[in-house]
């Protein structure tokens, strides 16, 4: 459904990324910031999802920076490689490249930044830092670090109860920095939840979070025009 094109961010630096576009006129854009994994099956998946509900989806390859083309799956070496390539990125670098996905796909209305693990917390510190018009942050597990960082945009996160890398600590030091900011919690979901390529989805909660995350785009981002 989709395809791959080149994006330019702020400091020269050229990355691909995986972009799918809905059958009709855009209701808007949204910006998918990929797990540690890379813009793999799953994450292209997501993006064909989005465009299928009538939005620009575009996942620009944020561990470009460090090899180019990375698509990993989730065996126990996978996640060491994944988390090992993310060491070598700063945070920085990833919200140019977000910015630069985002800037290319703004001809479609207003733009959105949804992101899944590592990506939710690029998604949280897009909304303070970025230029977007609504931010969904799904299990970041940096969050919690700049958490005294105010949205610039409409910002909600999704987060399991069984999360243990977002432990209660965390999740309070979200809501104590940013008290405004809806964090739903999902009951017996784990880190992880929204991707059923994993041993943690959960359907339940990926089917309720992904509903609350199309009516905040919806309220906050869709176009009264579009047809799709």
């Amino acid at each position: 459904m989709g395809q791959t094109v080149k994006l330019t961010a702020a400091d020269g630096f050229e990355l691909d990324a995986y972009r799918a576009d809905p059958a009709g006129t855009p209701k808007g854009a949204v910006v998918i910031i990929q797990e540690i994994f890379g813009v793999n099956k799953h994450i292209q998946e997501v993006c064909d999802g989005y465009a299928a509900d009538g939005y620009v989806a575009i996942a620009p390859a944020l561990f470009d920076r460090v090899q180019k083309g990375m698509d990993l799956g989730y065996d126990p070496e996978s996640q060491e490689t994944g988390k090992s390539t993310r060491g070598k990125l700063n945070w920085d670098e990833s919200l140019a490249d977000a910015q630069a996905a985002a800037d290319a796909v703004r001809d479609a209305g207003k733009v959105a930044i949804i992101g899944y693990c590592f990506g939710g917390s690029v998604a949280w510190l897009g909304a303070a830092r970025g230029n977007y018009d609504a931010s969904v942050s799904y299990y970041g597990g940096n969050a919690a670090d700049f958490a005294n960082e105010a949205p610039k945009c409409p910002i909600i996160c999704h987060i399991g109860t069984e999360d243990r890398g977002i432990g209660p600590e965390k999740v309070e030091k979200i809501k104590a920095g940013q008290p405004d900011v809806p964090v739903y919690m999902y009951e017996g979901a784990g880190h992880g939840f929204n991707c059923d390529h994993r041993g943690s989805y959960h359907e339940e909660a990926a089917k309720l979070a992904r509903q609350r995350t199309l009516d905040f785009l919806a309220e906050h981002i869709a176009s009264e025009a579009a047809t799709a």
